[in-house]
């Protein structure tokens, strides 16, 4: 297995853009987005027989100001050669489903809610968590600990959700009456999971991926306070057919797979190879991600030395590092311990990346993909 995991690391580094700058990049999916509202509701959801199935419907939700706190301490517990803290790229989302209208319009339509508005409502509802905590998201904006990107609208397929209501899903139902929506077994089609935004079972229904690529970008701009320009889909891989749409609306940079395999309707897939570096033919710059940070997931390893092991194989190669992770690995709102094992584990990675590579810089996803550009 470690012959296996050390060959992987090196194929993934031969090809795309080369520097001998020793950069960092840390891009956390899933930021903005509502999941798993409490604990509360995780307890009455298992007592109505809603599975955990996996560490996102145990421990995933939306952060708390505590979660933000505890984040900016880490990444301000290092600097590069440059001074800089280190950077989160949150890839995240503007939008959350308005759990209040649906209920008062007894789960009839989708409507949705802008993440401001989601705090507003939480911190009237869990002050001791919530409080401030949208005020403290805009000052890591603002200092540039976090720079937000696209993740979609929503985190989740809008096609499986609206035909759940229409047939009113007993496990959809009771997720959103507890203010979440999480630990749904079956999306109806065996090419899309529920929580897959831009995955779908018939090529048309690309159509409609591109009006929520328009309206989720303003949003986010709306919300976040720039227009995004780098983007990468939630859960599943986006079909290509939407890059035009995303290039018309400002995204200039796509996260994507060493080996995407994309899926083309009804089951049918094709694989494409993939490198940083790549552009499209519309012009658009891909970022493949090279290492992997999920310190909650037990694997039976070190996450800390694993992913070392992967920064150290991508510099070898003269390439960026690309650290990709979720968010779920710095939630405590459910379980603190759950929290301080990721963020520890976090703030020993950092110490130990400027401790072996004083001469790192630490880089947003966007910034390199400038810098990919420009050269």
């Amino acid at each position: 297995m470690k012959l296996k995991q050390s060959v992987l690391n090196n194929v993934k580094n031969i090809w795309g853009w080369k520097t001998p700058r020793k950069i960092v990049v840390i891009s956390v999916d899933d930021y903005g987005n509502v999941r798993l509202d409490s604990k509360k509701a995780r307890e009455k959801m298992d007592q109505e027989g809603l599975k955990v199935l996996s560490r996102f419907d145990a421990f995933d939700t939306l952060e708390t100001r505590e979660d933000l706190e505890m984040l900016y301490e880490v990444l301000t517990s290092v600097k590069d050669k440059n001074d800089n803290s280190a950077i989160f790229t949150p890839f995240a989302l503007p939008c959350n489903i308005d759990f209040e209208k649906m209920a008062d319009e007894n789960y009839k339509d989708y409507n949705y809610e802008t993440l401001p508005v989601t705090y507003e409502k939480l911190s009237a509802k869990d002050a001791v968590a919530y409080e401030g905590t949208w005020n403290l998201w805009k000052e890591g904006i603002t200092g540039g600990l976090l720079v937000p990107q696209f993740h979609g609208r929503e985190h989740f397929n809008v096609k499986v959700f609206e035909e759940k209501l229409r047939e009113k899903d007993k496990e959809m139902l009771m997720a959103l009456k507890n203010r979440s929506y999480t630990s749904i077994s079956n999306s109806g089609y065996p090419t899309i999971n529920y929580t897959e935004a831009f995955e779908f079972w018939e090529f048309k229904e690309n159509e409609r991926f591109k009006e929520i690529v328009r309206d989720g970008l303003d949003k986010f701009e709306e919300v976040y306070g720039y227009r995004s320009v780098h983007f990468n889909p939630p859960g599943g891989r986006e079909h290509h057919v939407i890059h035009q749409a995303l290039k018309d609306e400002g995204i200039k940079y796509l996260d994507i797979p060493l080996l995407k395999i994309e899926h083309q309707g009804e089951g049918k897939y094709k694989k494409s190879f993939n490198y940083t570096g790549k552009k499209n033919k519309h012009g658009m710059t891909y970022e493949v991600r090279n290492v992997v940070f999920e310190p909650i997931h037990n694997r039976g390893f070190d996450w800390v030395s694993f992913s070392l092991k992967q920064i150290e194989t991508a510099f070898f190669w003269n390439k960026p590092a690309i650290i990709s992770s979720h968010r779920v690995n710095f939630c405590g709102h459910i379980d603190p311990k759950n929290r301080e094992k990721g963020i520890n584990a976090l703030r020993e990675l950092l110490k130990r990346i400027v401790q072996k590579w004083p001469d790192v810089e630490f880089m947003a996803a966007n910034e390199l993909g400038d810098l990919i550009s420009n050269t």
